[in-house]
C-alpha cells in the first residue's frame, strides 16, 4: 500500500483496527486523545465497539470483561490515567486474558504537563500493578514502527494470553510522517477455547484471579513466571545503528533514541567509536546483548527522557563490566543532539586508554583518586 502523512496517534488506532480490534474502551486525556477520537469515528462505522468510559477505571474493566471473551481488545490512556489502571491490569493478568494498551506519555509527577516524557518505565515495564507478573512493552521511536508495533502486540497479547502495552512518549504521538498503514485484517468469529462463550454443550469456562488457597495460587505464579521466562527467551527484540566497531554504546529508546542516531553522526564525524543499542522491547529486556556489548565496551552512556528508570535495568546487564553514564531530560524536555554529543564526548575522554590507564597506576600506588 503507498504511504501516507500520519499521525502518531491516528496511525496506531487505524493500524488496531486493521489488524482486528474488536473493542475499545478508553478516556480522554493528553496526549492521546486524538487515538480515542479516531476510534470513536472508526469502530461504529465497522460495527465495532466503542465506548468513552467514565474514567481509566472503568475502562480498564471494560477491557478485562471483554478481554473474557476471546476478541482484541483495546484500550489507551497517558500517564497518571495508567496510574489509575494499575489495579485492573494486575486483575488481568492474574487471568491470563489478553489485553492491549497503549500509553502515549506526558510530563509527571502528579498532573505534571502535556510535553513528552519517558517517566512512566517504572510503572509499565517493572509490573503494571501489583503482583508477580511482567507486561510485554514494546517502545516505537518512529510513526511507522509504531504501526507496525501496534499489530505486533495484538499478536503477542493474544499468543501469551497476557497483556501488551505500546509505549511512546507524546512527541511520537503528535508527530506526523509518512508511513504504510497494514491490509484491514478479517475479524475471525471464532473464538478461543477458553473464552466466555457460553456453556450450552460444553463445560463452563471460569475466568477469575482469586485463589484463596496460598498453595494453588502459588501453583497459578508458577505458571505464569514460567510464560514470562518463555517470553525472556522469545520475544527480545532491538535495534543497532552504527555498532560495527564501537567501543561506546549508547543506550536510548523510543525519541531519546531517535535523537541519539544524530549525536552519534556528529561523534563519528569527530573519530569517536560510538555506536546506539536501541532496546524495541523493554520487557523482555535486551540484557543479553547489553552484556555482550559489555565484554569489549568502554563505556556506556543511557539517555533517557526521565531521571533515570531504564538506567537500572542497563547498569543490571553489565555487571560492571565498564562504567555506565547517564543523561536524562525531565518535565516534558527533549535531549537536543548537541547535549547528547557533549556527553559522548566526556565519557571517551573519561574512558580513553591513557586516562584508565593513569587511574590503574593510581590505585595500586594506593590514591584514593577516581576517574579524571
Amino acid at each position: 500500500m503507498p504511504k501516507e502523512l500520519l499521525k502518531g496517534n491516528e496511525a496506531i488506532a487505524e493500524a488496531a483496527i486493521r489488524a482486528g480490534c474488536v473493542a475499545y474502551f478508553g478516556y480522554p486525556i493528553t496526549p492521546q486523545t486524538e487515538l480515542l477520537e479516531h476510534m470513536s469515528r472508526r469502530m461504529p462505522e465497522l460495527g465495532r465497539a466503542f465506548v468513552q468510559a467514565e474514567s481509566e477505571v472503568a475502562a480498564i474493566n471494560m477491557c478485562y470483561g471483554a478481554a473474557c471473551s476471546g476478541v482484541r481488545v483495546m484500550t489507551s490512556s497517558s500517564s497518571p490515567g495508567v496510574s489509575l489502571m494499575q489495579e485492573g491490569l494486575s486483575y488481568i493478568a492474574g487471568s491470563e486474558v489478553p489485553v492491549m494498551l497503549v500509553d502515549v506519555m506526558r510530563g509527571g509527577p502528579g498532573l505534571g504537563n502535556i510535553a513528552p516524557s519517558q517517566g512512566d518505565y517504572n510503572q509499565v515495564v517493572r509490573t503494571a500493578g501489583h503482583g508477580d507478573f511482567r507486561s510485554i512493552v514494546l517502545a516505537p521511536a518512529t510513526v511507522q514502527e509504531a504501526i507496525d508495533l501496534t499489530v505486533e502486540a495484538f499478536n503477542l497479547a493474544e499468543k501469551y494470553r497476557h497483556i501488551a502495552i505500546l509505549l511512546l512518549d507524546g512527541n511520537l504521538g503528535q508527530m506526523m510522517e509518512p508511513a504504510e498503514l497494514p491490509p484491514m485484517r478479517p475479524v475471525d468469529g471464532r473464538r478461543p477455547d477458553w473464552a466466555l462463550t457460553g456453556a450450552e454443550g460444553r463445560p463452563h469456562n471460569i475466568i477469575s484471579s482469586i485463589y484463596l488457597q496460598p498453595e494453588e495460587l502459588e501453583r497459578v505464579n508458577q505458571r505464569l513466571q514460567a510464560k514470562i521466562e518463555r517470553i525472556r527467551a522469545e520475544e527480545v527484540r532491538y535495534q543497532e545503528y552504527m555498532l560495527e566497531g564501537a567501543d561506546l554504546i549508547v543506550v536510548a529508546y523510543g525519541t531519546a533514541g531517535r535523537i541519539a542516531q544524530s549525536a552519534i553522526k556528529m561523534a563519528r564525524q569527530q573519530g569517536i567509536s560510538v555506536g546506539l543499542l536501541r532496546p524495541i522491547s523493554l520487557f523482555p529486556f535486551p540484557e543479553d546483548r547489553i552484556s555482550q556489548l559489555a565484554d569489549e565496551a568502554r563505556g556506556f552512556l543511557v539517555v533517557e527522557m526521565s531521571a533515570g528508570q531504564m538506567l537500572e535495568d542497563v547498569r543490571l546487564a553489565v555487571a560492571g563490566q565498564a562504567p555506565v553514564r547517564f543523561l536524562g531530560r525531565m518535565g516534558g524536555m527533549v535531549p537536543l543532539p548537541e547535549e547528547i554529543l557533549a556527553a559522548i564526548v566526556k565519557l571517551d575522554q573519561a574512558t580513553s586508554p591513557s586516562i584508565v590507564l593513569r587511574h590503574v597506576e593510581q590505585v595500586r600506588g594506593g590514591s584514593a583518586g577516581g576517574w579524571e
